[in-house]
């Protein structure tokens, strides 16, 4: 396409016949302003049309990314074979899943190439299909290894069972779902990623496979890693259509308890499942798997976003709420837009934004894109490939709303509700307090409002597992002798101290102009292992909205790089890895 860029256009110099591999070569951006002329500073991978300076942070690619950053799935070819040897039958016999189960879902056998080996292995596969077509397999070998098909799509196993079903079992692995539709529970899926958080592959099927569902059987395993997953598939799937399968005390998985009791035991669990506790009374018995895991592992530090200043100060998790204030046209919404793109980035969380202060939306847009491409905003700074792919990511991982129904407190977190379910959103900013339509009950005062208010919040982002952003306007600030505004501290904001009784975190934003920096003032932050009160210093990029920690006497370092192209990089490196489950893929490295 004309629009894409060249290496010629943008001044990047490529050695006379390369059209491949890696080289370095000079940076157009800082190379006439280095001291160091001879250095090489830019790395141009030719294959991938990525470019990045490791002096100033200049980068970018120049190839056109398709409209849907979405894979072009590969499809397996469904041969249809499906002869067992004595060997695997036995297998499966000695935990308790007959022939004929193995017939009806198609398990297959065969020699596969197992990277964890680095060699062939023979192989039970458990073939995913979609309305009939083989889209995955999953090939297991003897001692446990795994492997999905590279760059085949992620389905739930058994899908299509579930389509016409007003209820449906999900199951942590295929062995557990063989073995309930062993025991006549034909309407059984299994994840395909194992027990994470992970559970994006229910996005594109949701209105088709799980709209419809009036109960969800939650069968995971009862681990650490079994309890995350449960938990995420109880918040997409809402607390009031869920019951969850417990196995005793002896046994961990559906299969083990098939196994050791027999099909009678595993459908008493299942007419056993027990409801949510929605009724707010609990006993210890209630959250014990949580409480054992706290006492193995302790209290960990939540989800930081990159800013080693800040991060010392403060880490972030889900269910509670974050209060940001500050004078206006301070930065405060800004900063707040730079923790949920790097959220976004690093752990691929998808926020939900009430904000008419940035409406039109493509205002609020513009601003995003910038801070996750880098660039500018314009034809000039942005290239249309690197333009096309960020608006499909923002598409896929931001959420606007702006009822035309008004803007209530119910109606807002009505529509974020919706967005959790389909979207399987994990946060909510509003933007800010008082451009809500406050419907304060004849007889209360504001105080109590507020109090009221807050604790709906609280309580909504407990119920659904997200972390909730308030942001808040101060009074009017008094000046300092120097005249610099007093920081506001959550004690300020209009209305009452509840802004800052009754929230999680309180951070304040303030800029001095007399320094050109931004102060984050973190002032409250409820548990100890979650942060500490303190304040972090920052400069602003004017060009693309992002900050960057700034040390007294310090050049502060730029970071200029796409943050998008940085995570498919990386996402292209992962995909030259074994195809194991997401949750085995630990310690990712950060794309910035």
């Amino acid at each position: 396409m004309d629009d894409i860029m060249t290496w010629e256009e943008l001044n990047i110099k490529i050695p006379y016949g390369r059209t491949s591999g890696k080289i370095k070569t000079f940076c157009p951006a800082c190379h006439s302003k280095r001291n160091n002329k001879a250095d090489k500073s830019l790395s141009v991978n030719l294959d991938e049309g990525l470019y990045k300076c490791h002096y100033c942070g200049y980068s970018g690619c120049i190839k056109e990314f398709p409209k849907k950053i979405k894979k072009e799935y590969v499809r397996p070819t469904w041969k249809n074979e499906t002869k067992l040897s004595e060997k695997v039958v036995k297998y499966f016999e000695g935990r308790r899943i007959s022939q004929d189960i193995l017939r009806i879902m198609k398990i297959s056998e065969g020699v596969e190439f197992m990277p964890q080996d680095n060699c062939k292995m023979n192989t039970i596969q458990f073939n995913y299909f979609l309305n009939g077509e083989l889209v995955n397999v999953k090939y297991r070998t003897g001692n446990k290894h795994f492997k999905l098909i590279p760059n085949a799509e992620l389905i739930p196993y058994n899908l299509d069972a579930i389509k016409n079903s007003t209820e449906c079992i999900v199951t942590e692995g295929e062995f557990d779902c063989l073995s309930f539709i062993s025991c006549g529970f034909t309407h059984t899926i299994s994840v395909p990623n194992g027990a994470s958080a992970n559970t994006s592959y229910l996005d594109d099927y949701w209105e088709d496979y799980f709209e419809n569902k009036e109960t969800v059987y939650i069968a995971s395993d009862t681990d650490a890693k079994g309890i995350i997953l449960r938990d995420e598939l109880v918040r997409r799937f809402g607390a009031d259509r869920c019951k969850i399968i417990s196995y005793g005390e002896d046994c961990k998985d559906a299969n083990e308890l098939l196994v050791k009791n027999g099909p009678y035991a595993l459908k008493q669990a299942v007419e056993n499942a027990s409801e949510l506790k929605i009724d707010g009374v609990f006993t210890v018995s209630d959250f014990e798997d949580e409480l054992d895991i706290l006492y193995d592992k302790g209290l960990q530090k939540g989800f930081t976003i990159g800013f080693d200043n800040f991060d010392a100060l403060c880490s972030f998790e889900t269910k509670r709420m974050c209060i940001v204030t500050g004078i206006p046209g301070n930065g405060k919404s800004e900063f707040l837009d730079e923790i949920a793109e790097r959220l976004n980035i690093l752990y691929g969380w998808k926020f939900a934004y009430f904000s008419p202060e940035n409406f039109p939306l493509k205002y609020h847009a513009s601003k995003m894109v910038s801070k996750i491409t880098g660039k500018k905003f314009d034809k000039i700074s942005l290239p249309l490939n690197e333009y096309r792919q960020v608006k499909q990511y923002m598409s896929d991982n931001f959420f606007f709303i702006f009822p035309e129904e008004g803007f209530s407190v119910d109606t807002i977190l009505e529509k974020a509700k919706y967005l959790i379910r389909r979207k399987g959103i994990k946060a909510l900013v509003i933007d800010p307090w008082n451009r809500l339509e406050h419907q304060i009950p004849s007889g209360m005062n504001e105080t109590n409002y507020i109090s009221q208010t807050l604790d709906k919040f609280t309580n909504f982002a407990q119920k659904y597992d997200i972390l909730f952003f308030l942001v808040a306007h101060p009074r009017k600030m008094n000046k300092d002798a120097s005249g610099q505004f007093e920081v506001p501290t959550l004690y300020d904001i209009n209305g009452s101290a509840n802004f800052y009784n009754k929230t999680d975190y309180g951070i304040t934003v303030q800029r001095n102009k007399e320094t050109g920096t931004v102060g984050v003032y973190v002032q409250k932050v409820k548990f100890k292992h979650l942060g500490e009160t303190g304040n972090a210093t920052f400069k602003y990029n004017i060009n693309n909205g992002r900050y960057v920690p700034y040390y007294e006497s310090q050049d502060p370092i730029w970071d200029n790089s796409n943050h998008l192209i940085n995570k498919i990089t990386n996402q292209l490196k992962e995909s030259e890895r074994i195809e194991l489950p997401f949750d085995m893929y630990n310690g990712e490295e950060a794309p910035f």
